[in-house]
């Protein structure tokens, strides 16, 4: 396929088939997202993979649980509108996908934000072409229990900036209108 299907075919999917997704695939596209532009070819990502259906479980639950604490009474909160299916026990923040990649690097490098990101797009990307869904959960990275992020390696001084969830779509969301590009101004 060519770029432009690739990138009308990439959707977030939040229903995955039960089927494991081979560790070697997600290798392979990890192998391709690390060809993301980085400043200073820094490349500052670290990629911890979750294949464990009781792990995941448990990373929902936490993160669930923080963000509803983070919400309190607070009606400013982004996240007031997930509060119901937060609130549901049986609700998976990552829509009981049968793997999670996170995706994390130093907060003390100044690019690590961008840099992260651009290697989740080239991972969307590349896990489109071969067959396989994605989504972007931010729901799921509210990681803060000491022994849980001792157990996914994630290092002290790393912040998680992408969590996918990854696996075999059950179907393929239809492409949602887009707006016009706001173009603010061309200057020539």
């Amino acid at each position: 396929m060519d770029f432009r299907e690739l990138i009308a075919k990439r959707r977030s999917v939040r229903e995955f088939n039960d089927r494991a997704v081979p560790l070697e695939l997600v290798r392979e596209i990890i192998a391709d997202s690390i060809q993301a532009p980085n400043a200073r070819n820094a490349q500052p990502w670290s990629f911890i993979v979750v294949a464990d259906s009781g792990m995941i479980k448990r990373l929902s639950d936490e993160s669930k649980k923080n963000i509803l604490w983070d919400m309190g009474d607070n009606p400013a909160s982004p996240y007031v509108m997930y509060k119901p299916i937060l609130e549901n026990v049986d609700f998976n923040v990552f829509y009981n996908a049968p793997c999670v990649v996170y995706i994390a690097g130093p907060r003390d490098i100044r690019s690590t934000t961008v840099d992260c990101a651009l290697a989740a797009a080239y991972f969307m990307l590349s896990a489109a072409d071969r067959g396989l869904g994605t989504c972007w959960v931010d729901l799921g990275s509210a990681i803060r229990d000491p022994i849980l992020k001792n157990e996914l390696g994630l290092p002290n001084d790393h912040v998680i900036v992408s969590t996918l969830a990854l696996g075999y779509p059950v179907r393929v969301p239809v492409t949602p209108p887009r707006s016009e590009p706001r173009i603010l101004k061309i200057v020539k």
